[in-house]
């Protein structure tokens, strides 16, 4: 009877948020740790652990996800991770 809710409100939730993006963070050998981390809780809102959790998985792996939401949300955080004094590299993509 319920087989299709999910896909309804999955659809929903496109309509009204728009298709879901993430804000992936890479690992670059300008910035220090500390600034990093810094330009993340900036960023995101999250706090020191986690933003040295997101550092140190784009330090060790290469790129983290720091940010999954709508399209106008990531392009915010994007251009704070972005800019001054860090201006990290990112990228914007689907989730």
């Amino acid at each position: 009877m319920f087989e299709n809710t999910s896909t309804v409100l999955d659809t929903d939730v496109v309509n009204i948020l728009g298709t879901p993006h993430k804000v992936v963070l890479f690992n670059d050998d300008h910035n220090n740790m500390l600034a990093v981390a810094l330009q993340i809780i900036k960023a995101v809102k999250c706090s020191s652990d986690q933003a040295m959790a997101f550092m140190l998985e784009a330090h060790e792996t290469g790129a983290t996800v720091v940010f999954t939401g709508n399209k106008e949300r990531c392009e915010l955080v994007d251009s704070i991770l972005a800019g001054p004094p860090t201006t990290l590299s990112t990228a914007i993509e689907p989730a």
